[in-house]
């Protein structure tokens, strides 16, 4: 059971402000400028990213543009310094460039950017060439989905395939991505299975999950077969098949 997944390429950004290894500082600095972007891809004539050069690749070279550091603040910062006399891409990047495939899911690139502290990777496929780039915003806009759009992925994904001879009785809403589960369902074994898969469900903000329980009699009903109570606390429990708990 799996609710409609996106990835990155459904996010990402394919035109991309790139350079070449080649490229001078004053060329990345205007490209930065003229574009509104804060980090570019370093790219080889056959299309392979080889690094990326950001604002803070450039920085040091204001910073120590009219002093030198101290002989310990200059061990401390080798690379730092080391790029304030750089004038080539190919010396300011870092590399290597922290890259991520088109077909990764978008968790996986949101836990990439927090554990790299970066934020924006280039798309490579599987020869390194570039095919887009995704940025923090990016992945915000999943959460743009209509709220309709959830509420239709929640009823059909989760609670139709869950709870197939009672879905009619659970209304799902959705309010500014904060969904709403309530009603009765026969099986309350499976609730907080339902709360979990609503929340799995892209561009979801929350779950407030109100399901209840079915009466007996109910259950009964819906399922004819299950034995009643009365039958004794061992098969009440268990039911026929003691492998099986319900």
């Amino acid at each position: 059971m799996t609710s409609t997944r996106y990835t990155v390429n459904d996010v990402m950004t394919e035109t991309v402000v790139t350079v070449t290894p080649d490229t001078e500082f004053k060329e990345i600095a205007d490209a930065m400028e003229r574009w509104k972007v804060t980090a570019v891809p370093v790219v080889e004539a056959e299309g392979t990213v080889v690094g990326v050069v950001s604002e803070a690749d450039l920085l040091p070279k204001e910073e120590f543009h009219d002093h030198q550091p101290g002989m310990i603040n200059h061990m401390r910062r080798l690379g730092d310094t080391a790029k304030a006399g750089s004038v080539r891409a190919e010396e300011l990047m870092t590399r290597p460039a922290v890259t991520i495939e088109p077909g990764a899911s978008l968790p996986q690139a949101a836990r990439l950017m927090a554990d790299r502290r970066i934020k924006r990777l280039p798309v490579v496929d599987a020869d390194g060439r570039l095919r887009g780039i995704v940025s923090r915003a990016d992945l915000l806009k999943i959460f743009l989905r209509p709220d309709d759009d959830l509420a239709a992925e929640i009823r059909r994904e989760v609670v139709d395939r869950l709870f197939p001879d009672s879905h009619r009785d659970v209304k799902v809403g959705v309010t500014s991505g904060m969904a709403t589960l309530t009603g009765r369902v026969p099986d309350v074994g499976l609730i907080p299975v339902a709360a979990h898969l609503a929340q799995s469900v892209e561009g979801v903000v929350g779950v407030d999950c109100r399901l209840e329980g079915q009466p007996l009699a109910n259950r009964d009903r819906i399922h004819p077969s299950r034995p009643h109570a009365s039958h004794g606390p061992a098969e009440s429990r268990w039911g026929a098949n003691p492998g099986r708990i319900r």
